[in-house]
């Protein structure tokens, strides 16, 4: 057997029909200008975006038995270890219809009557040679194998977009690192600006809580210090926002296990994010270390200022 990745993940798998428009979404309606199928999902594109840049990455949720099925095939292609994943002849992945604008954004119309998750037998041994897990809303599913990782001492990265009930509160909780978008974090807590959100979702067992916000940038805290802080966005030729998010889970994780302090991993995730959404789909832009390394250190650069209550509110 492969070695076990620093960097293990299950959750979404998908395959998207992507749609371009000439117009943006408010515009009720517009002509197609090209049409376009790609392999996404939340952990999966997060995992491309690790082997991308240069990290070690494995997918261990649910995959088909057959060994030309195609996302199996792409996850190979992407350079994702997919060695130590569940098989089942009835897996199969999420189906995504995704209509994007001409500003970028995009809306998802999503089946996810799916095999998500993992095996609840997941072995202790595998777990126990990776340093991050990353799991996004569907590992409700699988909250054993969540659970242990955590006692074996991985890093949980969190990427939660909707709720479960109780369930999903259990899981946040098992989340040293929660990385989530703006909108949810509004509802799970039931603030309204960002700083109170952060305070809200605040535990001593967190290391870090990151709220991503597109356009607005990103508000964190880390567990180095109890200030608050925002990283305006980077400025950057925006395409197709689809797995944006995604990248930045996989570039947050990846700078993890290179050892960055907080600021350091949000910084390095949001320049990954950035240059990703400069192509079209969620994987055709996903960048190189080089790339993003080179991002942070160009002049125009975005730097982390601190967040004061009073600025915070969205009003959104």
């Amino acid at each position: 057997m492969p070695a076990v990745p620093s960097i293990l993940g299950f959750g979404a798998i998908a395959i998207d029909d992507i749609v371009y428009v000439d117009q943006p979404l408010s515009a009720g309606k517009g002509r197609v200008r090209q049409s376009a199928r790609a392999f996404g999902g939340n952990v999966a594109t997060a995992l491309a975006a690790v082997a991308r840049l240069g990290g070690s990455a494995g997918f261990v949720g649910w995959l088909g038995d057959a060994a030309d099925d195609p996302v199996l095939c792409d996850l190979i292609e992407s350079g994702v270890e997919t060695a130590f994943a569940p098989r089942h002849a009835e897996a199969r992945p999420v189906r995504s219809r995704i209509t994007v604008g001409s500003d970028g954004e995009r809306f998802i119309a999503y089946d996810d009557d799916a095999m998500l998750g993992t095996t609840p037998d997941f072995s202790d041994e595998v777990l126990g040679r990776a340093a991050v897990l990353i799991v996004d809303s569907y590992a409700i599913r699988s909250m054993d194998v969540v659970t242990r990782a955590r006692d074996l001492g991985l890093a949980i990265l969190g990427d939660i977009e909707w709720s479960g009930g109780p369930a999903t509160e259990r899981l946040i909780g098992l989340c040293d690192h929660l990385i989530l978008p703006l909108g949810f974090a509004r509802t799970a807590t039931g603030c309204r600006s960002p700083a109170e959100m952060l305070e809200a979702l605040w535990s001593p067992s967190r290391s870090a809580v990151v709220l991503t916000d597109g356009g607005r940038g990103v508000y964190y805290r880390g567990r180095e210090e109890t200030r608050l802080w925002q990283l305006p966005p980077h400025r950057v030729a925006v395409v197709d926002s689809t797995g944006a998010g995604d990248c930045f889970h996989g570039a947050y994780a990846h700078a993890l296990t290179r050892g960055a302090d907080t600021a350091g991993r949000v910084a390095f995730a949001a320049a990954a994010a950035a240059l990703s959404i400069t192509g079209r789909g969620g994987r055709e832009a996903l960048p190189t270390e080089d790339q993003v390394t080179e991002l942070l250190a160009s002049t125009s650069a975005p730097s982390a200022v601190e967040l004061k209550y009073a600025q915070l509110d969205t009003g959104t």
